[in-house]
């Protein structure tokens, strides 16, 4: 996902108050009509009709793990819906974003926190740092929790080990991370913040053994929050939760589990688990940050990783396919102990060539998630936030209706949390 990181890092921070979106406007395009409005399993392009049906309730006694984050963030017990990255002109008004044109009323929307304070970055967009006040009260106007993906580690570059021991570098970084929660406290309400995508992956890579000791981290030494805690990758991770749970208590946090952060999903938890995810709320999963028709096309330079294959076979019969995807995740979720949000999802429509154009690149994560939303919460899910993870990705405004459909197709049916 590196090359996801670096361009939307880039994007966002030459444009310091575009945080809702790195896809700018296509209007007036049309989609694919090879799109399939009835995927196996139900069908998601009908429009229910008459009253919805009543929420899920939680039962009497404990509640599951899964039920009690739920419970936490004020929704109900299902599997949650969520949109983010999806600000379609760049400007002021975080009221307009895509989530709030939308016919049903979603439970999650996110946004990026990209970049250092004094050097250019997020809390340098509005004095104090109010720029996650007015992302979080746009959302709470619509009764809708605000996530933010704290992305502040990759401000010198991705996999810079040295920033990370570097004071001109770690003091904004703490500063930052510290000012988020701050915010957060004085929003208020519940919320949900997603720890640096990307970066414990990077980090089991460059450790030796997957030892969090051998990735140096300044911590308590320039935190006085955090002192005590190690001075490595696993006291970074602490010391976020740390300040998660002293400075804004409602907020729910958790780490990203990437795939490439080690050959299977045993080692990938336990390295999370070393760094301090244990103590999360939550772990975050991705299956592509972008349409797989943009890496097939080959033609977008924000699409250029190596051969793969990148469109997933839904009938879960050969290899790479949405079983082999919710295997893993059901391994991290096991390993970690924590339930899932996928986060980041793309919106591409089916086709049946591969590849497409600039705004309407192919893909099938929205039909099968939506046609399958049981076995997302199978793998131990709570929910999936769909956007954007560069531009000249699909958006809801390109995709000829589909997630529109979508959504209203769920909501009239909704898939209970265990």
């Amino acid at each position: 996902m590196r090359e996801a990181r670096l361009a939307l890092f880039f994007f966002c921070s030459a444009l310091v108050t575009f945080s809702c979106s790195s896809d700018p406007p296509t209007a007036g395009e049309a989609t694919s009509t090879e799109a399939t409005t009835t995927p196996a399993g139900g069908d998601v392009g009908a429009t229910p009709s008459g009253p919805q049906p009543t929420a899920p309730v939680d039962p009497p006694g404990p509640l599951s793990p899964e039920r009690a984050v739920v419970a936490k963030l004020g929704l109900p017990p299902r599997l949650l819906i969520g949109l983010g990255n999806d600000l379609p002109t760049q400007g002021f008004d975080y009221t307009k974003c895509d989530i709030y044109g939308l016919p049903n009323k979603l439970d999650l929307h996110y946004v990026y926190l990209s970049g250092l304070k004094g050097q250019g970055g997020w809390p340098d967009d509005n004095p104090g740092g109010t720029y996650v006040n007015l992302h979080a009260d746009a959302a709470a106007a619509k009764g809708i929790v605000p996530m933010f993906t704290l992305y502040q580690a990759a401000a010198w570059g991705e996999e810079d080990w040295q920033a990370l021991q570097n004071r001109d570098f770690m003091v904004p970084y703490w500063q930052g991370a510290k000012l988020l929660f701050e915010r957060l406290a004085a929003f208020g309400k519940p919320a949900v913040v997603h720890f640096e995508p990307d970066l414990w992956g990077f980090a089991q890579q460059h450790s030796t053994g997957d030892d969090p000791r051998t990735v140096k981290v300044k911590v308590g030494s320039v935190l006085p929050e955090c002192s005590g805690l190690a001075e490595d990758i696993a006291g970074m991770g602490k010391c976020l939760v740390r300040l998660a749970r002293t400075i804004a208590p409602k907020v729910v946090v958790g780490f990203q589990a990437s795939t490439f952060g080690a050959p299977n999903a045993q080692r990938v938890a336990q390295f999370l688990t070393k760094v301090g995810a244990d103590e999360a709320d939550i772990t975050v999963v991705e299956t592509l940050d972008r349409d797989a028709g943009c890496f097939e096309a080959r033609t977008d330079p924000e699409c250029q990783r190596q051969d793969g294959t990148y469109y997933w076979d839904e009938t879960n019969t050969k290899s790479p396919s949405f079983k082999d995807h919710l295997a893993w995740a059901k391994t991290i979720r096991a390993g970690v102990g924590k339930p899932l949000l996928w986060w980041q999802t793309p919106l591409g429509v089916p086709k049946g060539s591969p590849g497409g154009s600039s705004g309407r690149y192919r893909d099938n994560r929205v039909k099968y998630m939506f046609a399958h939303p049981d076995e997302f919460v199978a793998a131990g899910g709570i929910g999936i936030a769909f956007g954007v993870g560069a531009p000249n990705q699909t958006t809801v405004r390109t995709d000829g209706g589909q997630f529109k459909n979508a959504i209203a197709g769920y909501f009239a049916a909704p898939v209970a949390l265990p």
